[in-house]
């Protein structure tokens, strides 16, 4: 029998569509007048969303605030201040949510009618300035404490207070003189770096419409295609379930983005389909979990990483997602490795009899490929993500009148605008708070001392800063969403590691002896009796003492100099592309994982059990990161990232077994060892000698484990 299945038109809850939600707080029923308030509310601050993205004239700055002001309005209405027990109390608590909702609202208003007369006196403060940006910066706290939990809104206070209060308590690298009230009301309303900076111009364009396309693609039954197609392609695999898990987790990811919208959506389907096969409770809760937060690892949308990260690095979002697409399959090979070693342990079958046939569901439901596949095509073609993302809505909705079952009509189009206003909720409220946070790195300068402590700690090795910054993501991790964590990351880290990549590139440059003359100019004076060292090849240790001579001051110009401007652009985009798969590690990594809990809820398995699980099946989520620190993985070249992936997945497969102690049949403890150190040579950066003679050593391996399985099972025959 197949498993019964609920409809997956209904998109997730907006906490959980968010997709790095720390806390659940209970939402106004969509039934009740708050509800159906909201539901409207939602339809309309899409529409106009869409107009602002498309056909609109308006600046950045009104359409930050708009924007903020329309979902802290659907906040205060979805999400109350406090669960009152009375009807009289929660009328008052109801009464306070509109006066806050329409007080975001007004900041718009105070926007429109105060602006230019505002820049007419120079930016000086009358009453009424001190109390609308206060306002916003007391809502930010408020919102974002109501969909988060108490950890940002904690954040918010100590960034604001320590620009203008208690810095200058400190003294040394952490002193700050200070700034007055207005200055840091001023640049948090109106600067770059403030709430309705760079940060929430991303949010109400790029971000909103792929949420909002990802709305409109699960109302037209993408859903239910996704995991028809997996289960097609691998039900009736050994283990198959689980790797129905993987792959609906992967293709559920190019469209929301979401690891706990990914677990709650597949996972009422795959995790009792993995138990019934035979795999352990926890196992099958920890699977989905780790797959589902590959979701978003998976280009297109990638949550909102991939477009704070393009804003941050001034690199396209198409060469971003781009170059995102293999080490994401690796991501999820390394879970299907798992999953692989799991069944052959547990001496499965296949099970998944009532799988459907591959050629059924793409008759049905094929068209589901025409909206991403036009969506690709045109930021191929050069389209701005948010003309993309519009233009694929409406072939969304024109795919759906060719399916049977999912046609969009004006009812469902309506409810697909305002479950996308929904979804956005969190994030919207989210990414613009934190802008008050980055104003106050960027002010105080701690950003470039924390990179500096990190340099000094890691003493230049770049594993020691990986170790350092996976650490401080997944302490972040248990308070901060993963775009939020990432984003505070990036702010203080990202320098320090990005320099420490170029640097390892520099000595690399050294050692082949490609020494340019300006380089050569600089050593005359800092170095002349190293000169002779620069006209040829060296050793690795005499080019890391010749770059750790180079002045600080001159450093800028001998990394400029001796290297590309595309081996640079690696470099930074390698560091925040570690920034962030480190930053996801807080989703599968115990105390706090939410995205385990809510499969162990599913799985009734124990969530703490589930968590350490989840964490195991996950260990590609820190091999990979390793890959692009030491190789050019993230360079462009489709070539050379191939043949980096090539290896990868043997190395991958190697390093699991060694984990698990299986292959095709157990491995003992001495060949364990023995195997691990394969994977570490195969997946060894640059020197495709080594990973050659790894390959073949892995290959030999794998040939006596499966002689030795099949001894194994002549014998118990």
């Amino acid at each position: 029998m197949s498993e019964a299945r609920p409809q997956s038109s209904q998109a997730p809850s907006a906490d959980e569509n968010a997709g790095e939600v720390h806390s659940a707080p209970e939402l106004r029923p969509a039934d009740s007048l708050p509800g159906k308030a909201a539901f409207w509310v939602g339809i309309a601050l899409a529409l106009v969303h869409i107009w602002i993205n498309t056909l609109g004239t308006i600046s950045e700055l009104w359409a930050s605030v708009l924007h903020f002001g329309g979902f802290g309005l659907l906040c205060a209405l979805l999400y109350p201040a406090w669960q009152a027990k009375s009807g009289a109390g929660r009328a008052m608590v109801l009464a306070l949510d509109v006066l806050l909702g329409l007080a975001a609202l007004s900041l718009f208003a105070y926007l429109v009618l105060g602006e230019p007369t505002f820049y007419a006196r120079n930016g000086a403060f009358f009453w009424y300035d001190w109390v609308f940006t206060a306002i916003a910066v007391l809502l930010a706290i408020e919102f974002t404490r109501r969909t988060t939990g108490l950890i940002i809104p904690i954040l918010i206070i100590l960034a604001f207070t320590y620009v203008t209060l208690w810095g200058n308590w400190f003294t040394g690298v952490l002193s700050f003189s200070g700034l007055g009230y207005e200055t840091m009301l001023f640049r948090s309303f109106y600067s770059d770096d403030g709430m309705f900076g760079v940060i929430a111009t991303i949010s109400y364009s790029f971000v909103f419409m792929f949420i909002l396309f990802g709305a409109f693609l699960v109302r037209s039954g993408a859903g239910d295609f996704i995991i028809d197609f997996a289960r097609a392609v691998a039900g009736k695999l050994i283990g198959g379930p689980g790797f129905v898990a993987v792959i609906g987790s992967a293709l559920m990811g190019t469209i929301s983005g979401s690891a706990v919208a990914n677990t709650v959506s597949t996972g009422v389907i795959t995790i009792p389909l993995m138990k019934r096969a035979g795999f352990p409770a926890k196992f099958a809760a920890g699977v989905e979990a780790t797959a589902s937060t590959g979701g978003m690892l998976m280009p297109p949308i990638m949550g909102a990483g991939a477009f704070v990260m393009a804003s941050y690095t001034q690199i396209s979002y198409l060469t971003i997602a781009a170059v995102s697409l293999l080490p994401a399959l690796l991501y999820f090979f390394g879970v299907a490795c798992f999953v692989r070693v799991e069944a052959k342990k547990q001496n499965m079958t296949t099970t998944d009899t009532d799988a459907p046939r591959i050629m059924e569901v793409m008759k049905r439901g094929v068209t589901f490929f025409i909206p991403i596949g036009l969506l690709i095509y045109m930021l191929i073609d050069g389209f701005t993500p948010t003309y993309a993302a519009g233009y694929a809505i409406l072939a969304t909705i024109v795919a759906s009148w060719f399916t049977k079952t999912h046609r969009m009509g004006p009812k469902e189009i309506l409810e697909a605008l305002a479950t996308g206003s929904r979804n956005m909720i969190m994030t919207a409220v989210l990414l613009v708070s934190i802008g008050i946070v980055v104003n106050a790195v960027t002010l105080t300068g701690i950003g470039n001392t924390f990179s500096l402590m990190i340099s000094n700690w890691a003493g230049g090795n770049i594993l020691i800063a990986l170790v350092l910054i996976a650490l401080a993501s997944l302490v972040l991790g248990m308070g901060l969403p993963v775009t939020a964590s990432y984003i505070v990351l990036a702010t203080l880290s990202a320098p320090a590691l990005s320099d420490m990549i170029v640097q390892s590139e520099l000595v690399n440059a050294f050692v082949a002896g490609n020494v340019p003359d300006a380089a050569k100019a600089i050593f005359m004076l800092v170095a002349p009796d190293k000169l002779d060292l620069l006209n040829g090849p060296m050793s690795k240790d005499a080019a890391e003492a010749l770059v750790a001579a180079i002045p600080p001051e001159m450093m800028g110009t001998v990394k400029e100099s001796t290297l590309t401007p595309a081996i640079l652009t690696t470099a930074l985009l390698s560091a925040h592309m570690i920034i962030y798969w480190l930053s996801l590690d807080s989703n599968v990594t115990p105390p706090v994982c939410l995205t385990a809990f809510a499969a162990a809820a599913i799985a009734k398995s124990p969530p703490m059990a589930t968590g350490f699980t989840a964490w195991k099946v996950a260990k590609t989520l820190y091999i990979v990161p390793v890959l692009f620190a030491y190789t050019p993985f993230l360079n462009g070249d489709p070539i050379l990232a191939l043949e980096i992936f090539g290896f990868a997945l043997i190395g991958i497969y190697a390093l699991i077994g060694a984990m698990e102690g299986y292959l095709e049949a157990p491995v003992s403890w001495p060949m364990r060892a023995v195997l691990f150190a394969i994977g570490v040579t195969i997946l060894w950066p640059n020197d495709w000698t080594v990973n050659f003679i790894g390959t073949g050593l892995f290959l030999a391996f794998f040939a006596w484990n499966l002689r030795s399985d099949r001894r194994l099972k002549a014998a118990q025959a």
